[in-house]
């Protein structure tokens, strides 16, 4: 038997649902599937969140940008969207029990030099970090 799956979406799946998927990943092992998508995608993973994601010993530098239409045939458990517009967005997907929005500034969007936007970067990462492994703690304690 596959272990659930979680699905996290946004828009252009390039930076936080790509962080999410990490964090959430790296905190619940096996015991789930993770993967992350996007309502329309980039084609790219954000070089900056491949560098920050490093900064905490998460390496994402294999992930790779998917459309969420990718995960229409498959079983999954819990959606969770991290940006309003894929929130918008979002089909009701086979198998699904769970739906939760926990938003976040879109780091893409930051200015500056390089090392303002991975300011920016770090703390969009910290924030879903804050969220996303209390919700795999309460997972995991179930």
């Amino acid at each position: 038997m596959k272990p659930p799956a979680i699905l996290i979406l946004c828009t252009g799946n390039s930076c936080r649902s790509h962080l999410a998927e990490g964090i959430l990943r790296a905190a619940l092992n096996e015991h789930f599937r993770v993967a992350s998508a996007g309502s329309n995608p980039s084609g790219y993973v954000h070089p900056l969140s491949v560098k920050v994601m490093a900064e905490i010993g998460i390496d994402i530098s294999h992930h790779h940008s998917k459309h969420m239409n990718d995960f229409l045939s498959d079983e999954v458990s819990t959606v969770i969207t991290v940006c309003g517009n894929a929130d918008q967005a979002c089909p009701l997907f086979p198998g699904q029990m769970n739906r939760y929005h926990w938003g976040f500034d879109d780091p893409a969007h930051a200015t500056g030099t390089e090392e303002e936007q991975l300011q920016v970067f770090r703390r969009v990462r910290d924030e879903i970090a804050k969220v996303f492994r209390a919700y795999a703690a309460g997972l995991l304690e179930k």
